[in-house]
């Protein structure tokens, strides 16, 4: 029996999450920065706010220095917070960093965790993950050439990167590179901590993108010689694949649980303004078609709520629940695009303008079909372990009609 609903306790913390963004978030997002944020002076003390609230980081455990709610509650935070592009910064749950504190909690060495981890827990410090290549597909990790090879008690680095979200201002990147070139292809990579002011490590532009909400831009890097010390390793030799893995899992259902919040706060603008707008002497709202709009996005919104969540739910249970993850991410990814897209139809001109932050929505929409797999991946997972289940429990069935 499933069962999402939150406990008092937890039902109290949604409500006080969702009073911050009413009162805090949403009046500041004029001062957002494009690819930068807030500015220093009104992110700062919003993040003591929160922290005050205690609504800092749901998405790590209390000894980490988080919530440690679970991650069906992180699914119901995130809707709030995916409502403002700002929002997520403010709150302690911005990625790349989320997934990178999730790595170092993990796996990292308690002298890791003391640099790295507490600062970054903390707000800090920001960071940016490196795993991304321009000449190799980068849905196939298996097939990276980022190097990384031993001399002495060094690794040295040599390999080139894009994507690297999150790289302007990061004080550190957790980097992907190979180890072992001629071992299995999910046990060649490692990944090391890599300080942004490594003599090796450079960025060589910001990637220009659809969209403006990434704080730090998407940016090109390379490593050129680029020494690390042993201390550095992150993890075991070979595990980078494996860590990779743990880390995309919970970031791409932390990306749907958002994607949930920005239609829910499209789908709200659609209905005040299906409400107010008049045109030939009627409201939008009684327009049938506008009506379809509604009904349509009020559907796929509840029914990515409810998948997400079951994916949650399972994950709680200790289930890696990847099937479940594939089906909101490729899923997810459409109905945020359409319901941005019927919320701008229904306004038409006003909502092709920066008027409204459906346009910048649009924009950013637009990458979630690509990002942390592409639906066309995601789908072919998905067949392929419902295709082999079906086959294990085909001949199970004709095996146990034999023995009867």
């Amino acid at each position: 029996m499933y069962d999402f609903s939150p406990t008092p306790e937890q039902q109290a913390l949604l409500d006080k999450a969702s009073r911050f963004m009413e009162e805090h978030v949403y009046p500041n997002e004029p001062y957002m920065e494009p690819h930068r944020g807030l500015p220093m002076e009104i992110l700062k003390p919003l993040q003591a706010k929160v922290k005050e609230q205690g609504l800092w980081a749901a998405h790590l455990p209390k000894e980490a220095g988080g919530l440690g709610m679970g991650i069906v509650m992180l699914g119901l935070l995130n809707e709030i917070f995916g409502r403002s592009p700002i929002a997520p910064r403010i709150f302690g749950t911005t990625a790349p960093d989320t997934g990178n504190s999730e790595i170092l909690w993990m796996a990292g060495t308690e002298a890791q965790k003391k640099k790295y981890l507490e600062p970054l827990v903390n707000g800090d410090i920001r960071s940016c993950f490196a795993m991304t290549e321009p000449e190799v597909s980068g849905s196939d990790p298996t097939g990276l050439r980022t190097r990384a090879v031993q001399d002495g008690d060094e690794w040295v680095i040599d390999g080139h990167k894009w994507f690297t979200t999150n790289a302007v201002g990061a004080e550190f990147v957790i980097v992907m590179a190979v180890t072992d070139p001629d071992g299995p292809p999910h046990n060649r990579a490692s990944m090391f901590l890599v300080d942004a002011d490594n003599p090796g490590y450079e960025i060589v532009r910001e990637v220009p993108v659809m969209g403006d909400h990434s704080e730090g831009g998407h940016c090109e890097v390379r490593f050129t010689n680029c020494r690390v010390p042993q201390e550095n390793v992150l993890g075991e030799i070979g595990s980078g694949f494996k860590l990779a893995q743990l880390r995309l899992g919970p970031g791409r259902i932390t990306h749907v649980m958002r994607w949930i919040g920005v239609a829910s706060r499209s789908f709200d603008l659609m209905l005040d303004y299906a409400l107010t707008r008049e045109t030939r002497g009627r409201k939008l709202a009684e327009m049938q078609t506008v009506q379809n709009f509604i009904a349509d996005s009020a559907a796929e919104i509840q029914a990515l709520r409810l998948m997400t969540l079951h994916a949650a739910w399972k994950m709680d249970q200790g289930d890696e629940a990847r099937t479940e993850i594939s089906l909101v991410k490729f899923f997810g990814a459409k109905v945020l695009h359409d319901v941005i897209d019927r919320a701008i139809q229904v306004h038409g001109a006003l909502g092709f303008s920066a008027d409204t932050p459906l346009e910048g929505w649009y924009r950013e929409a637009r990458a979630a079909r690509i990002y942390d797999g592409p639906d066309e991946v995601h789908r072919m997972v998905v067949a392929k372990r419902l295709l082999k289940e079906y086959a294990e429990r085909k001949k199970a069935d004709e095996r146990a009609t034999a023995h009867s």
